[in-house]
């Protein structure tokens, strides 16, 4: 997901939906790295990762459709 400094910037001050999504994406992409920065997972961690996972890529999508009708 590329986006442009000044757009990201724009839109983090002055769209709250946007800055909470892009926020919390921040927090899942965080919460997985941690994750996988371990030697093991038991397998209710590996689940936890999977959640993470899916509900990162669910913000990246709403993120970028945001992102794609102010760059329109």
């Amino acid at each position: 997901m590329e986006i442009q400094p000044d757009l990201l910037e724009r839109l983090l001050v002055e769209d709250m939906n946007f800055k909470r999504r892009y926020t919390k994406h921040s927090e899942y992409k965080q919460k997985v790295s941690n994750l996988e920065g371990r030697a093991h997972l038991t397998p209710a961690e590996l689940q936890e990762k999977q959640r993470f996972k899916k509900l990162k890529l669910a913000l990246k999508d709403e993120i970028e459709e945001i992102i794609a009708q102010h760059e329109a």
